[in-house]
């Protein structure tokens, strides 16, 4: 397993600050949500593309993932834009884009899975061309691992999966060994994040702070052989009241390295 975390954590850092940090830190990959402390988006000039190679291979740095905000039960969504990402990250040379649930509220479920289940199919296929694989997180309608898997058991195309956010089904009551029993077969990715206590559970919390039971975790998918990415989401950009990126990050990475080390 390799770390990463999402440049969601430093909205007030240059994609060079992020990179550095991330190389000082100890971190393998970056997965692109914020450029510049802006959202990425299909609209990414050709020089900004450039740039992000350049920079991420020139560190020696993965770009696992590209992160967006289109979601599959939305009504309203135009596939296209999903497209448009699935080839913004081709030309980023990264493997993976993350995709939302957003089902309308009080739809009939059938109704919502069948909705999600034919985009994603269309845009696995569409993936599979670009070499770019699909993942659903376990997130807003779909934060159960069960809901996600009754997506993806529509969509038999491996280049469709599961970004497990670590968070997310905690919330909803799932425990890690039923989160894995239910979506472990399609896992691609995963968001570490703690969190869950009051006030606030959806706040982000520091490594081992929350309530998120993150060693059984990894000791869940270590002993089912899963060897993808483990990225850091702090959410800065959403609540600027966490600690800073400079704070966070190396705490997290120090603190995972310590529970591979107590778990091997």
């Amino acid at each position: 397993m390799r770390l990463a975390f999402s440049t969601l954590a430093c909205p007030d850092w240059t994609l060079e600050q992020a990179v550095d940090a991330a190389k000082r830190y100890g971190y393998e990959g970056l997965e692109l949500r914020l450029l510049d402390g802006q959202l990425v988006t299909p609209a990414l000039s050709s020089e900004q593309r450039t740039r992000v190679r350049r920079v991420c291979s020139d560190a020696e740095l993965a770009l696992c993932c590209v992160d967006t905000s289109y979601k599959v039960a939305d009504p309203a969504a135009a596939i296209e834009e999903a497209y448009g990402n699935l080839e913004l990250a081709a030309a980023l040379e990264s493997p993976m884009i993350r995709l939302f649930a957003g089902a309308p509220a009080g739809e009939d479920w059938d109704t919502t899975v069948k909705r999600s289940a034919e985009r994603l199919a269309a845009l696995a296929e569409r993936g599979r061309g670009l070499g770019v694989r699909v993942a659903l997180e376990t997130h807003d309608s779909f934060a159960a691992g069960k809901a996600v898997a009754d997506v993806l058991a529509a969509v038999p195309d491996d280049y469709a999966g599961v970004l497990w956010d670590t968070l997310n089904p905690f919330q909803v009551g799932e425990t890690a060994e039923q989160t894995y029993a239910i979506i472990g077969e399609r896992l691609i990715h995963i968001h570490i994040k703690d969190g869950g206590v009051e006030p606030d559970p959806g706040e982000c919390r520091l490594l081992g702070e929350g309530r998120v039971p993150m060693q059984s975790i990894l000791k869940t998918i270590g002993e089912h052989g899963y060897d993808g990415w483990l990225s850091v989401e702090w959410e800065k950009k959403w609540q600027p009241q966490i600690a800073g990126p400079e704070v966070a990050l190396p705490q997290y990475a120090d603190r995972l390295r310590t529970y591979f080390t107590e778990l091997a």
